[in-house]
C-alpha cells in the first residue's frame, strides 16, 4: 500500500457498506494520534435475510415464453443508500468548513459508490483514497497502515 501523510486536523473516513468511521488527527504527520469523532451504522443483512418472497416471472406477449425475474439485490441497495447517508455527512461537514483535507478508506465498491455520490465540495478536499477494508482494524493500526 502507498503510504500516505496525514496532516494535522486531516478527516478520515473509514469505512465500508455498513460502518463509517470519522477520525480526526490531533497528532502530527510523523506522529499519528487519530480521534474518533463520529461512527455511522446500518444494519444490512444478506438479501436472502431481507427478501421476503422469490423473484416473478414474465410472460412473453404470446404467453408461450417464461421467463423468471432477477432477484433484486436488497443488500447492495443498502449500501449504496449508506454511500449516500456518509457523502451527505461528509458534505455537511465540508460546507460547514470541519476539514480541509479527506482521506477515504473503504474497499473499492463502496469507494466507488462514495465517489459517484461525493458532492464537488467533498470531491476537491480528497487528498487520498484507499481501496482497503480497515473498518475492523484499532485506530492505531489504520494509522500505522496509511501513514508509514
Amino acid at each position: 500500500m502507498n503510504r500516505t501523510p496525514i496532516s494535522h486536523s486531516a478527516l478520515l473516513m473509514v469505512g465500508d457498506g455498513q460502518k463509517a468511521f470519522f477520525l480526526r488527527n490531533e497528532g502530527t504527520p510523523k506522529h499519528v494520534n487519530l480521534v474518533v469523532e463520529r461512527v455511522l451504522e446500518q444494519q444490512n443483512p444478506p438479501t436472502r435475510e431481507q427478501g421476503t418472497s422469490p423473484p416473478g416471472r414474465y410472460m412473453g406477449p404470446e404467453r408461450t415464453q417464461r421467463s423468471a425475474m432477477e432477484q433484486t439485490d436488497w443488500h447492495r441497495m443498502a449500501e449504496e443508500r449508506f454511500a449516500r447517508e456518509i457523502s451527505s455527512e461528509l458534505y455537511r461537514l465540508a460546507h460547514a468548513n470541519a476539514f480541509s483535507e479527506l482521506i477515504v478508506v473503504a474497499p473499492p465498491k463502496v469507494l466507488g459508490n462514495l465517489r459517484d455520490s461525493f458532492h464537488e465540495e467533498v470531491t476537491k478536499r480528497v487528498v487520498a483514497e484507499i481501496p482497503k477494508d480497515l473498518t475492523g482494524q484499532p485506530k492505531e493500526e489504520i494509522a500505522r497502515l496509511i501513514a508509514e
